[in-house]
């Protein structure tokens, strides 16, 4: 497929996915918070699995990249108040402060663009660290809310629960995301030869994610997810 294209679709898929969880926040089908995070989760796998309709050719991680850049880009312009968009700002807000998006949906977009850059598909590194901050700090919120349980003494906002779903929805999405690449024959070996570092990675990373920093954790985490990669790729 042409690279051109391929961005199109992406982004037409990327903005459709968006748009949705926009639309049913907004109307109140569900709660902001919620949708906040199913948007958290679904970008990170969405996106990856898009990467499979670019050639392999040079300019391919950059017109990616592009995608997130642009929606980034939009976050900045509604965060800032330049652009009106209550729908996003309801899906993508705790509070409903249009401010809150320059935080943690600002940084999350912005490793977005600098993993695709950087490792795009010449590397696991990127696609784990990235999913890691999708399915992983993403799903500890939910599983936070849901079910009650001990704080954790280091982090009186986060709990044991919340804790153990980064590692097993980072660990679990990670290993799917790595089979569909294996099977489509971008990563060599077998699925058990990256189990280890996944869940080492996945270890790495949720000890990070519950340290009481607020709102960098889509920073602080997918760092560190990315320099315990470099231990076994």
């Amino acid at each position: 497929m042409n690279n051109i294209i391929a961005t199109i679709i992406t982004f037409a898929i990327s903005l459709i996915f968006l748009r949705s969880m926009d639309f049913i926040a907004h109307r109140g089908f569900i709660d902001s918070k919620l949708s906040r995070k199913i948007i958290h989760i679904g970008t990170g796998p969405i996106f990856v699995l898009c990467w499979f309709l670019f050639q392999d050719t040079p300019d391919a991680r950059w017109l990616a990249a592009l995608v997130p850049l642009v929606i980034t880009i939009q976050f900045a312009l509604i965060g800032f108040g330049i652009l009106k968009d209550e729908a996003s700002v309801k899906a993508m807000s705790r509070t409903g402060d249009p401010k809150e998006i320059l935080r943690g949906p600002l940084y999350y977009g912005i490793m977005f663009v600098a993993l695709t850059v950087i490792y795009w598909k010449d590397s696991p590194i990127g696609i784990i660290a990235l999913i890691m901050m999708c399915g992983g700090d993403g799903i500890a919120d939910i599983i936070g809310r849901k079910f009650n349980s001990a704080k954790l003494p280091w982090s009186k906002e986060k709990s044991v629960a919340g804790s153990i779903a980064v590692f097993i929805g980072g660990f679990v999405l990670s290993v799917l995301i790595i089979m569909i690449y294996i099977n489509a024959g971008v990563f060599a070996g077998s699925i058990t030869n990256y189990l280890l570092p996944i869940t080492v990675i996945a270890f790495v990373g949720t000890v990070v994610e519950s340290l009481p920093y607020k709102d960098i954790d889509n920073i602080t985490m997918t760092i560190t997810s990315v320099l315990a990669g470099y231990l076994f790729f």
